[in-house]
C-alpha cells in the first residue's frame, strides 16, 4: 500500500480515540458542518470567479495579506497556507505574477528568502473579493456555536 502524501507543517491526523460510539446527533452535527463549510467553498469560487480571480489566486492574495505581523509572505508559508506543494505554488506565483497582482522581492534580512508581496492591482482585487465574502462569513461564524 502506497504510504499518503504529507505536506510540510500538514496537519497529521491525531491518534485514534478510544472507540466511543457516535450517536444520531454526532453524525447530524458532522453533516451540517460538512454541508454548511461546503456552501462557503461554493460561494466563495463563485465570487471570485465572477471578479476574475480563481479560488487559488484569491486565497494566495489572502495568506500573503493576512500572514500575522507583515506584508509578505515567503514561498514556505503560502505553500504551508494553501496545503501545496512548493512547486504549485511557486507556478501560481508566475500566473499572479504576470497579472502584476504580485511580485517577488529578495528578503531584506535574508538575501536567501523570497519575499511575496501584493501590488496595488492585487491589494484592489483582494479588497473588493474579500468584502464581498463577509456576508457569507458572518452568516457561517453565527451556525458555528450551534455545531459544537
Amino acid at each position: 500500500m502506497p504510504k499518503p502524501r504529507t505536506f510540510p507543517g500538514a496537519a497529521t491526523a491525531p491518534a485514534p480515540a478510544p472507540a466511543i460510539p457516535l450517536v444520531k446527533a454526532d453524525y447530524e452535527r458532522l453533516s451540517h458542518f460538512r454541508h454548511r463549510l461546503r456552501q462557503f467553498l461554493r460561494v466563495s469560487e463563485e465570487l471570485c470567479r465572477r471578479n476574475g480571480l480563481t479560488p487559488l489566486q484569491y486565497q494566495l492574495l489572502l495568506h500573503v495579506r493576512g500572514l500575522p505581523g507583515r506584508e509578505w509572505a515567503s514561498v514556505g508559508e503560502l505553500a504551508e497556507r494553501l496545503q501545496a506543494r512548493h512547486h504549485g505554488v511557486v507556478a501560481l506565483i508566475d500566473r499572479c505574477e504576470r497579472r502584476e497582482l504580485l511580485e517577488r522581492r529578495t528578503g531584506r534580512s535574508d538575501q536567501r528568502v523570497v519575499e511575496i508581496h501584493l501590488l496595488p492591482k492585487g491589494a484592489r482585487l483582494l479588497a473588493k473579493v474579500a468584502a464581498l465574502h463577509q456576508g457569507e462569513v458572518h452568516r457561517l461564524l453565527d451556525e458555528l456555536p450551534v455545531l459544537r
